[in-house]
């Protein structure tokens, strides 16, 4: 539910304390005043409900009924069988419940976070290079703005070659190693990473006085060089 209320209306607290829905659904409130949350979600009117859901919660959908009791319970109703309460087990195979947004974020993320954990599924798994924006800190919604829609407009050039691109970030205060693998003259920056066979990267080139800042100019030209097979990869070191 996005307010522009400070707090949960009493309708609100009803809805997410009905039994049928404790084990099925995650109620949310989000007030105004969470900017970034409210442009992720494109909510241009309030109150506004939407609703995630799918495996990977790809699904997005907006309530256009009346906001009555009755008219929400019925609109959720409808979804909460259909695959609102799937479930992964935990490592441990325990009983343990988890939602795949809670075990697996990355894979609801519009651009998703690189880690340890997510690298499988985000960039070594299946095909394509992985175009990986290297960061010190956390992402901005205008960073992740700025990288969904280079994404879309690479993607739409790359439709015809056959090729593919996979989107995603990385926070360097946390993945030390890479830092010292990519060594980034300067942040932010972004590299163009080969996951297949031979590991190969190649980088945002910064300039010679690092005049040449990591935005979105700068990362279109590295993907045309790349695209346009001008772009030198370095292989990573240590592998046989």
């Amino acid at each position: 539910l996005f307010s522009n209320k400070k707090t949960p209306p009493t309708i609100w607290k009803a809805l997410s304390s009905e039994t049928v829905f404790k084990r099925t659904v995650k109620f949310g409130f989000v007030s105004e005043d969470e900017k970034d949350v409210v442009q992720k979600f494109k909510v241009k009117k309030f109150p506004a409900v939407i609703m995630q859901r799918g495996s990977k919660a790809e699904i997005k959908e907006t309530f256009s009924g009346e906001m009555k009791f009755t008219a929400l319970k019925d609109w959720v109703n409808l979804h909460s069988e259909s695959g609102m309460g799937d479930k992964v087990a935990s490592a441990g195979g325990s009983a343990q419940e988890e939602s795949i947004e809670e075990s697996k974020p990355w894979l609801v993320q519009e651009v998703p976070e690189l880690t340890a954990k997510s690298q499988g599924d985000v960039c070594f798994k299946g095909e394509g290079l992985c175009v990986i924006y290297l960061k010190e800190g956390e992402i901005t919604q205008a960073e992740t703005d700025m990288l969904s829609g280079l994404s879309k407009k690479f993607t739409s050039q790359l439709s015809d070659r056959g090729a593919k691109m996979k989107w995603m970030w990385m926070n360097l205060a946390i993945e030390t190693e890479y830092k010292t693998l990519f060594e980034p003259a300067m942040l932010p920056s972004a590299v163009v990473f080969n996951p297949h066979k031979r590991l190969r990267f190649t980088k945002l080139d910064h300039g010679e006085d690092n005049e040449v800042k990591g935005d979105e100019q700068s990362l279109g030209n590295l993907l045309d060089k790349v695209l346009g097979g001008d772009a030198r990869f370095k292989m990573v070191p240590g592998q046989k």
